[in-house]
């Protein structure tokens, strides 16, 4: 019977304890606010690449791509008012929305484009030509 005794004891020994050591195990978190806008529109999901580059904003109705290197909405797109989720995936660069109600799926690939100025360079061909430039970033 003493055993028993000890035993309970132990337990309730531990369980108090426990309230101390707990809060110590987590420690503490330091929030940092880095940037807070008003949206004009009622966001229903949000997305972003993986260097955090370009956050995805879905809409009732409309996509809206945002830049944090350039603090700026850098696209608007219209869509169906079906779609409800949205995720990103950086391997395929494309962005997967789904509606729950809809049951629909619709996939976009996602480009980002860069405006390169040519003022004041040579150039051959005409002005407005699109160009597309290719990054080996794998060269050794």
């Amino acid at each position: 019977m003493n055993k028993l005794k000890q035993t309970k004891w132990a337990w309730v020994f531990i369980f108090f304890l426990s309230w101390f050591i707990i809060p110590c195990v987590y420690g503490k978190a330091d929030l940092t606010l880095i940037l807070q806008k008003n949206l004009d529109v009622q966001p229903l999901d949000v997305s972003s690449s993986t260097d955090g580059n370009l956050i995805f904003i879905l809409s009732k109705g409309e996509l809206i791509i945002y830049s944090s290197k350039n603090d700026e909405i850098i696209n608007r797109s219209a869509i169906d008012n079906t779609y409800d989720k949205m995720t990103y995936s950086e391997k395929n660069k494309t962005l997967i929305l789904t509606g729950k109600s809809s049951k629909s799926l619709k996939i976009i690939h996602v480009e980002q484009i860069h405006d390169i100025s040519l003022s004041g360079l040579p150039f051959r061909g005409p002005v407005d030509a699109p160009v597309t430039l290719a990054v080996f970033d794998d060269y050794q």
